[in-house]
């Protein structure tokens, strides 16, 4: 009983509000994915008919939202925690890498930007992989913030696009935009991780040394007595 209520009462402090709206942007994927790439689906509501753009718009932007707010609750109720920490960039990713390919499916961007860009995010997440296998986690930074901010822009630009081609070329330029905040956020983690690993390893080496030192001495002292006895 007691080991049933110490997982009971882990599932409920892990499954907070915030990490509750990080997996729902998980399942706003799928639901992004066939909105933007299915032409023929659409919504009347109020007898608006509202087109398969438009309604990935919706999602994307309602999944966009969510990493607003799970942030700030998570900061404003205390309810930081890490499995939250690493699942959030996850679910980004997820995100903007669903809709960045969905958006090539449909040539309303080219395949080179959204190859780079996703290409950075493998790289971060093994960076964040390696990292937290080593005991600590990378936290995102104010310029991965801005890059986040800079794909939801450009990407609701491209949606919009779609039905408004004037639109087209101003979306362009911010996916060059995000090409260049992409990079940039990705040598600072870069930066950061080989910081943090260089430490780890001088400290590591350092430790060793010193425990290679001390059975020495242990060796060499246990020899002059073994020798005087």
């Amino acid at each position: 009983m007691v080991v049933g209520y110490r997982a009971f009462h882990v599932s409920r402090r892990t499954m907070n509000v915030p990490n509750s709206l990080t997996i729902a942007r998980i399942f706003f994927v799928p639901l992004l994915v066939v909105a933007l790439v299915q032409e023929n689906v659409a919504v009347r509501v109020a007898g608006i008919l509202i087109t398969h753009e438009w309604l990935a718009l919706a999602i994307f932007l309602a999944a966009a939202g969510t990493d607003l707010l799970d942030g700030f609750l998570a900061r404003r109720w205390g309810q930081i925690t890490t499995i939250g920490t690493l699942l959030d960039p996850i679910a980004d990713k997820l995100l903007v890498s669903a809709a960045l390919v969905s958006l090539v499916q449909v040539h309303a961007t080219p395949a080179w930007m959204v190859v780079m860009i996703i290409g950075r995010e493998f790289a971060v997440s093994g960076l964040r992989g390696i990292a937290a296998a080593e005991g600590y986690t990378i936290k995102a930074s104010e310029l991965g913030k801005t890059k986040m901010i800079s794909q939801v822009v450009a990407i609701s630009f491209l949606l919009l696009s779609i039905r408004h081609p004037s639109l087209a070329a101003p979306a362009h330029w911010m996916m060059w935009g995000v090409v260049v905040f992409t990079f940039a956020s990705a040598v600072d983690y870069f930066r950061k991780f080989w910081r943090k690993i260089d430490e780890r390893v001088k400290k590591r080496r350092r430790r060793e040394l010193l425990r290679m030192e001390r059975r020495q001495r242990q060796r060499s002292g246990a020899a002059v007595r073994a020798a005087q006895s």
